[in-house]
C-alpha cells in the first residue's frame, strides 16, 4: 500500500523524541536507511517515529513522556528536519493527531514556498496544523 501514514512533525536535529504513552519498545534500530523507534501498548496500538537515533533498546519498557532517542537530521522526506510520527492498530494506520484529543483534524498540503523555514524553535507541532495548542 502506497501514501504517506503519519504525520510530519517540524523539528530540529537533536530535538528530544518523547513516547506518546506507556509501552513496550519493539523497534529500536535503523531501517531502511532511517532510524526507527516503534513503542507497542497496552491496548494494541502501535506509534514510530523516524528519522531517530535510538536512547532506547528493544524490550525496554517505556513510560508517557520517557526520551525514546534524537531526531537524528533532515533525511529527504521532508523540506527540513522534521520527525515522522505514525500509529497503527494491527495492520491498520491510524491519524496519531487523536492521540492529542483534539478532534478530527485535517492536514491539507502547502506549497514549498509557504513553509517557514525560519520559524523559532519551540514544542514539535503538525504541519499544516493551524489549530491552537491546547
Amino acid at each position: 500500500m502506497s501514501g504517506h501514514r503519519g504525520v510530519d512533525l517540524p523539528a530540529d536535529t537533536g530535538q528530544e523524541v518523547l513516547a506518546a504513552g506507556d509501552g513496550v519498545v519493539t523497534v529500536a534500530r535503523r531501517v531502511a536507511g532511517r532510524g526507527v523507534v516503534t513503542v507497542s501498548h497496552a491496548n494494541g496500538l502501535r506509534t514510530t517515529y523516524l528519522p531517530v537515533a535510538p536512547t532506547v533498546t528493544e524490550g525496554q519498557r517505556v513510560r508517557v513522556g520517557e526520551v525514546l532517542g534524537t531526531v537524528s537530521g533532515p533525511d529527504g522526506h521532508c523540506p527540513r528536519t522534521c520527525l515522522h510520527w505514525g500509529l497503527l492498530s494491527g495492520d491498520l494506520y491510524l491519524d496519531p493527531l487523536h492521540l492529542l484529543g483534539l478532534g478530527q483534524v485535517r492536514l491539507l498540503p502547502r506549497p514549498l514556498g509557504e513553509w517557514a523555514l525560519d520559524d523559532p524553535p519551540g514544542p514539535a507541532r503538525p504541519i499544516g496544523h493551524d489549530h491552537p495548542e491546547p
